[in-house]
């Protein structure tokens, strides 16, 4: 028995000098790799998600924390003076105006999509900072100024799904990608809030090393890091799965018809592509999705429709012609059945939300 508990007490103190060792490890890691801090600006406008700034924040501070360091230092920049108002309605107070900051490592711009720039010099000024070496980069939304700003042609970009085809609206030549998160030399993006904290964790693992990164991840029992070319999650119509959880005919049905919305397939068109009869796709997606292939497809053009409605201008006839239909007075009727309103009524209706609450479209 006493054996035993002296073996026991053993173990413990060897994992106890072990977990020393470790974190020793860490900083000297961190006295050699980064003699001067990593520098992160937030370039924050009306209507952004406070929950993707906090999800970067958050494990930059905790490597500081864990290293024994500063590893990382980051600021909230603004165009104008004043408070900026989160997605939440709860007010940021910038640290510093965009028109005086030096080029830190990165500039990730967070905001609502359909917000404007209310400096017009802002543009200028990013593509300022990114001659000087700074990379650009966004979160969910932020995606849509950072391209307006003409800093990042030709770059990849990750788009939150919630945005696929509002963006495409408006920027039909840029590069986008279904990822959670996009890098490159010149330019950083993630989807939404999860994947930027899984951004976070990347700057950590290149900074600090891994032992760290996942620490941090343990900290708020975040799952491990998600690397490059990890796809978005996307619920499936009417069910409580993801589109990449159904069987994969089902999957890549959808993925072929989703390709195009513009020109959609037909059913058999489909079934065709995929070497299988349409009632067997009819059958698979019954079993899979509690629905039928055109019940499906029809969801999808009407998804894509409401981002186009919501977050650009374009006209209800450009939109019913976006998502594949010759006759706006049909789009409309399917509009309404889906959600309940017209297109125009729905525009509205959100625009009534911006100007009479003084509020941003609400974002993600």
């Amino acid at each position: 028995m006493q054996h035993t508990r002296l073996a026991t007490k053993g173990k413990r103190f060897s994992t106890y000098c072990k977990k020393i060792l470790l974190r020793l490890k860490n900083v000297l890691h961190m006295t050699r790799s980064t003699t001067s801090p990593r520098s992160i600006g937030f370039l924050l406008f009306p209507g952004f998600p406070m929950a993707c700034l906090t999800s970067v924040i958050e494990p930059l501070r905790a490597a500081n924390e864990i290293s024994g360091a500063t590893a990382f230092t980051w600021e909230l920049i603004a165009e104008q003076p004043g408070p900026v108002a989160s997605s939440a309605g709860i007010p940021f107070g910038p640290q510093s105006l965009l028109a005086d900051v030096d080029a830190p490592d990165y500039l990730l711009l967070l905001s609502a999509p359909s917000v404007r720039f209310a400096d017009q010099r802002t543009p200028a000024h990013l593509r300022r900072l990114a001659r000087h070496g700074c990379t650009l980069g966004a979160i969910s939304g932020g995606v849509f100024p950072l391209v307006r700003s003409g800093a990042v042609e030709g770059a990849r970009l990750s788009v939150h799904w919630c945005y696929e085809a509002a963006f495409a609206a408006e920027f039909p030549d840029m590069l986008q990608s279904d990822e959670v998160i996009e890098t490159s030399d010149r330019c950083v993006t993630a989807s939404g809030a999860a994947a930027a904290f899984d951004l976070a964790l990347g700057f950590i693992d290149t900074a600090l090393g891994p032992n760290v990164a996942t620490e941090v991840a343990c900290w708020f029992q975040h799952p491990m890091m998600r690397k490059i070319g990890v796809k978005q999650s996307v619920p499936a119509h009417l069910t409580d799965s993801i589109q990449n959880d159904l069987s994969p005919l089902v999957s890549d049905a959808i993925r072929i018809f989703a390709e195009d919305l513009s020109n959609p397939v037909s059913v058999a068109g489909v079934a065709k592509a995929l070497n299988v009869s349409p009632r067997h796709l009819e059958r698979s997606f019954k079993k899979a999705a509690g629905q039928n292939p055109t019940t499906y497809f029809r969801w999808l053009r009407m998804q894509a429709a409401r981002q186009i409605v919501l977050y650009t201008n374009d006209a209800i006839s450009d939109v019913a012609a976006a998502v594949g239909y010759a006759s706006t007075k049909h789009f409309i009727r399917h509009y309404r059945a889906e959600y309940g309103l017209s297109p125009q009524e729905d525009r509205k209706r959100i625009n009534l939300y911006r100007t009479e609450g003084n509020r941003p479209v609400p974002s993600v």
